[in-house]
């Protein structure tokens, strides 16, 4: 493998096949600036290009795990509060080519989260505003306590959450994604849980359950239903080509070596070679 990258505001720990990424500026309530938003985007990288989904394999040559799972975490009180502040002050003396740079540099984080290969998940205390918005909205599986916030904030500022947009609308649909780009409140984890925006809620953050199914279930298989998902999402022909386009995505499932080894394992009532000890 190739060495990890190095960091300071976030931390990345290597678990057997999980990667463990920590925001660390419990300081600035892990507000990202810069450096926090370009160590993620190469950590991001890095991980991906070290799974399962992207290597096609469960092991490196020497042994080692590739990864299937990514958690998200912040330290101290809070998960994210969004861009730093002094960011967010200079982007109004930028010049607009300037503002476009930043502009994508957001999108390369948020995409790279969004499309990893690895199943994400993201373990949320205390706020999630603005841009933490938009990692919430790019995980697969969202745990939070109990008295966390969750808001699309830009609208308080007199401008808009566009850069996250396209990963928060995919995660609430058209009227709740508007109605909170709007609104730019703050909501709880009722609402949160209502309309999507997290998946559970637990005092303790525990992941252990999500962890177990997840490593029963085909590492290969995961990456492969976001791919299938982002075809379904961009269907733009007949629905005769979608029912031949899904015959297709199942005959290479089937197929591929990961297929073989679910259905062999299956018959012969064995566990498959990439379920891990109990």
């Amino acid at each position: 493998m190739k060495q990890k990258p190095k960091t300071s505001l976030i931390q990345l720990e290597i678990d057997g096949p999980i990667a463990n990424v920590r925001l660390a500026r419990p300081d600035k309530y892990n507000a990202m600036n810069v450096q926090m938003i370009t160590e993620l985007i190469e950590v991001f990288a890095w991980t991906a290009e070290h799974s399962v989904g992207s290597k096609g394999v469960l092991l490196s040559e020497d042994g080692t795990p590739y990864l299937r799972v990514l958690t998200l975490s912040g330290e101290g009180k809070h998960f994210c509060a969004g861009a730093d502040i002094n960011m967010m002050r200079d982007a109004g003396a930028n010049t607009p080519e300037e503002n476009r740079k930043d502009s994508e540099r957001l999108d390369s984080l948020f995409n790279g989260l969004w499309s990893h290969p690895c199943f994400t998940i993201g373990m949320i205390q205390g706020v999630a505003l603005g841009g933490g918005a938009g990692l919430v909205a790019c995980l697969d599986h969202v745990v939070c306590k109990p008295e966390v916030k969750i808001a699309l904030s830009e609208g308080k500022l007199g401008i808009l959450p566009a850069v996250i947009g396209p990963y928060v609308y995919r995660r609430l649909g058209s009227a709740n994604f508007r109605r909170h780009a709007m609104l730019a409140g703050r909501m709880d984890t009722d609402e949160a849980l209502r309309i999507g925006m997290i998946d559970a809620v637990d005092e303790s953050l525990d992941i252990s359950k999500t962890l177990k199914e997840i490593l029963s279930t085909g590492p290969c298989a995961v990456t492969a239903a976001k791919e299938l998902t982002l075809g379904f999402d961009r269907w733009n022909e007949t629905d005769e080509s979608l029912r031949l386009w899904t015959l297709d995505f199942t005959s290479r499932m089937r197929g591929s070596d990961e297929g073989q080894e679910g259905l062999s394992s299956f018959l012969e009532k064995r566990s498959a070679n990439w379920k891990t000890e109990e």
